[in-house]
């Protein structure tokens, strides 16, 4: 699927979160897969906990990254959880 607009594609990388891709996208993974996305953006996974891997499903934000040097922190609990 080759890039035919004018302009080059958007990459907007977020630290705590996943890779935005203007689409449509065509990914190659490691195991040579060849999956795409018609979609006008796609955001691509980058902590490897989706369900949808390659694609993001927002798992990210149920665990918070560890700043540089502290120690990593446990989800928060609901009452339920608790029991």
């Amino acid at each position: 699927m080759p890039n035919t607009s004018e302009r080059p594609r958007r990459v907007t990388v977020d630290p705590d979160g996943p890779v935005l891709v203007e689409g449509p996208v065509e990914m190659v993974t490691a195991d040579g897969t060849v999956v795409t996305s018609d979609r006008f953006a796609v955001a691509i996974c980058t902590c490897r906990r989706s369900r949808t891997y390659p694609w993001c499903d927002t798992s990210h934000r149920r665990r918070s990254r560890p700043a540089h040097g502290d120690a990593p922190t446990a989800p928060p609990t609901t009452a339920k959880e608790e029991k």
